[in-house]
């Protein structure tokens, strides 16, 4: 595979293109660009500078192609063709810069076969035939223009085409395609003897190089995820060893190599950028350094990279706010004991430090069926002989065939290169009838793997160490019964339908099931870098396919579960009331045991009116539940309120930050539960005002750090979201957050 590749896209531009065909209510041209920009925006994610994409324009009001000579004369049948963009490498910038160029034109003469011409001349310039390219040229046409061209002249072209081992794609708009099952109705004469013409042209050029198709097709797969082709990744290139071969002369060691089979791809991440500021003062190698090649935005403003610095403080009493920086070079290296750091020095860091040599050995063997699937802990590797070594070959088949017929698995020591960690992997045979290779499988440490103890569902065992195989707690005979044909019925092992519309196969297979977040997070991306001011598309249904269960097999299996859900005799659990209402519905209320121990602790109501400031939570939490009085759920928060700045008043280095937080989200939980967001609403808002002020926090470093600290810790103001009283918007919670606004 090349990662040198040139393509050119001939775009039909003539003036009917404006125009809308067979239901659709987007022009011809701007239905048929999806596809288009599709590919482009493609190559422009790559990022790839040996990938070169050129536009050439048909049927454009101007002619702008190498067949003008120097006084503007064109010559016969290059009229109307015009280079869109030279073929170059593709970026954002470049793709803001062709969009306002593919318009229709107020034109319908331009033959698109010609086109070709041209752009066979600027792969062969750019991408000459000594040098290893994949060349390719793209014609999407709607087929209506007159093409004067007879056969020597096809011929000719497609000689050209195979000669630079140039692919040519033509995808029509409209155009018949049998086997897709699209057929134009009504369609012109011209536009069917085009098609024709240019069905003859893709023959001419051969199977290999030349694709004929409908656009239909090619925009009603753009939903479709696809697969990045990776190039194959040698992690190990050394010996597989069984018994040690410096020692015993009868140990095994075999040269093999080892590639990923099975490895996350991890969706795209999103890279912290400013918008650059455009000052006259700043320096040209300051610019250098911080753009972001190629990366804009809307109108066209610039990125630049974002820069993290860090900084590292220590409690000094003298310093200022209690803080002083201290140098990188100065840490140093220790380890948490219980809540003490032991120092480990540089020159003993060593010692924590396994010393190891890469190798991978043979340790042991397992049966297959003693070992549990769920102790698969990793990413898959596949394991073959040395290339061009018989002898290798020889010898990892004969373990790969032993391991098949002794129905095993071996279990390996494998360290990937000196200095790393070790790492146990299970090797699992594979013997297909051309193919043969080992597949490893890293297993857990004993460390690594979770015991818990869960109850038996098949017995209870009483105090009196009786088994009881009868019980509330277990289920019934005729539970079991309907739990298993509920299960059978929701089977979809053979669900999906074959050729024959008969469900044999197996539904929801690893190539079917594509990950959602990827795919999704590549389709806005695209979308947004061709179409920045237009709102996100949907989710493709493609990848929502195995979000929810099929429908027609749940409405097949909702009489086993209606049977399933009486025999359980399950029930419909109301939702737990909050606020106010919840208090009126559970002032009734009376425990089971008719002993209320909430009531024997709560303290008389003639004696919580004031929230303790040493006591502060348990204090202001029965103030709370005591009363029903919203003036009493007033004295609270603005008791609560006072005893938060009295904390942050008296804060020598920053001591009581993590009680005013505490409190703070106290306060804010029961101000949601009690249905009263405006009382913590407008503590907060004059809270903000003196934090920032410096009223509030000289002797912690500041208002702003504790603010920030708010913030971490998601102590905003309470919306309307959280709280349906609440008259304080989404919108306006989150200005909150912003320093420079107004609280």
């Amino acid at each position: 595979m090349s990662d040198k590749e040139t393509a050119i896209y001939i775009v039909d531009l003539g003036s009917s293109t404006a125009d809308c065909h067979n239901g659709r209510t987007e022009s011809d041209l701007d239905w048929s660009m999806r596809w288009v920009w599709d590919k482009i925006s493609t190559t422009v994610a790559a990022g790839r500078k040996t990938w070169h994409v050129g536009v050439i324009g048909v049927r454009t009001d101007e002619t702008n192609n190498p067949m003008v000579d120097d006084d503007g004369n064109v010559e016969e049948g290059y009229e109307n063709i015009s280079i869109l963009q030279e073929l170059q490498p593709m970026n954002l910038g470049r793709l803001r810069e062709l969009q306002p160029k593919v318009k229709p034109s107020n034109t319908n003469t331009g033959d698109c076969i010609s086109a070709l011409v041209p752009a066979i001349d600027m792969i062969d310039t750019v991408a000459p035939q000594r040098l290893k390219f994949n060349r390719k040229i793209f014609m999407v046409t709607s087929g209506e223009a007159p093409l004067d061209l007879d056969p020597d002249d096809i011929e000719s072209i497609a000689a050209r085409l195979r000669e630079n081992q140039i692919q040519l794609t033509i995808l029509g708009i409209d155009f018949d395609d049998a086997e897709y099952g699209f057929k134009e109705e009504d369609k012109t004469e011209q536009k069917a003897a085009n098609e024709a013409l240019l069905k003859s042209l893709v023959d001419a050029v051969g199977e290999d190089l030349g694709t004929f198709g409908t656009i239909v097709e090619a925009v009603d797969e753009l939903d479709a995820p696809r697969l990045k082709q990776t190039r194959p990744y040698k992690s190990y290139d050394g010996p597989l060893t069984l018994g040690d071969p410096e020692v015993d002369p009868r140990a095994l060691s075999i040269h093999i190599e080892r590639y990923f089979k099975t490895k996350r791809a991890p969706p795209p991440s999103a890279s912290n950028v400013v918008f650059k500021a455009h000052h006259g003062s700043q320096s040209t190698q300051t610019l250098e350094n911080d753009e972001m090649e190629g990366l804009e935005y809307g109108g066209g403003s610039d990125f630049a990279a974002v820069k993290n610095a860090r900084a590292y403080r220590v409690n000094d009493p003298k310093g200022p706010g209690g803080k002083r920086d201290v140098e990188f070079e100065s840490l140093a290296k220790g380890y948490e004991y219980g809540r003490t750091a032991v120092h480990i020095s540089e020159a003993e860091f060593n010692i924590t430090k396994l010393e190891s040599k890469k190798s991978f050995s043979i340790v042991g063997f397992i049966q297959q069926d003693k070992f549990e699937p769920f102790l698969n802990s990793g990413e898959s590797c596949l394991i073959v002989a040395q290339k061009n070594s018989p002898a290798d070959a020889l010898k990892l088949s004969s373990l790969i065939h032993s391991l098949l017929e002794l129905e095993s698995y071996a279990l390996a020591r494998f360290v990937a290169k000196d200095g790393k960690d070790p790492i146990l992997l299970l090797l699992a045979p594979n013997a297909d009838v051309d193919f043969e290779c080992l597949y490893d499988i890293p297993l857990p440490f004993a460390e690594d793997v979770r015991q818990y103890p869960f109850p038996s569902l098949e017995k209870v065992v009483t105090v009196n160490n009786k088994v009881l195989t009868k019980h509330r707690f277990l289920p019934s005979e005729d539970l079991v019964e309907s739990m298993s044909e509920y299960v059978d019925a929701m089977d979809i092992s053979t669900y999906a339908l074959d050729d024959e519309g008969e469900r044999t196969l197996e539904y929801a297979t690893v190539d079917d099931a594509y990950s959602p977040a990827l795919h999704r997070i590549n389709q806005v991306v695209r979308h947004r870098a061709i179409h920045h001011d237009k709102p996100v598309p949907p989710i493709p249904p493609i990848l929502l396919k195995y979000a929810m269960p099929d429908q027609e097999l749940v409405e097949t299996a909702k009489s086993r579960l209606e049977d399933l859900i009486a025999v359980a005799e399950i029930k419909k659990v109301p939702p737990k009331a909050t606020g106010k209402r919840r208090r009126q519905e559970q002032k009734g209320v009376k425990p089971i045991s008719g002993l209320d121990v909430d009531a024997l602790l709560r303290e008389p109501a003639n004696k919580r009116t004031k929230v303790d400031p040493d006591n502060a939570i348990p204090s202001f939490k029965q103030m709370m539940d005591a009363s029903e009085e919203e003036s009493v759920f007033a004295d609270a928060a603005k008791q609560m309120g006072d005893v938060i700045r009295q904390l942050l008043t008296n804060n020598m280095g920053g001591v009581n930050d993590d009680r005013a937080i505490e409190n703070l989200g106290v306060f804010r939980e029961y101000m949601i539960n009690f249905e009263e967001p405006k009382l913590y609403n407008d503590f907060l808002k004059g809270f903000k005002s003196q934090l920032l002020s410096g009223a509030l926090g000289k002797e912690s470093g500041g208002g702003r750090e504790f603010f920030r600290k708010m913030r971490f810790s998601k102590l905003g103001l309470i919306d309307d979201v959280i709280s349906d009283v609440s008259k304080v918007t989404s919108e306006d919670a989150a200005k909150f957050w912003d320093q420079k606004h107004p609280s």
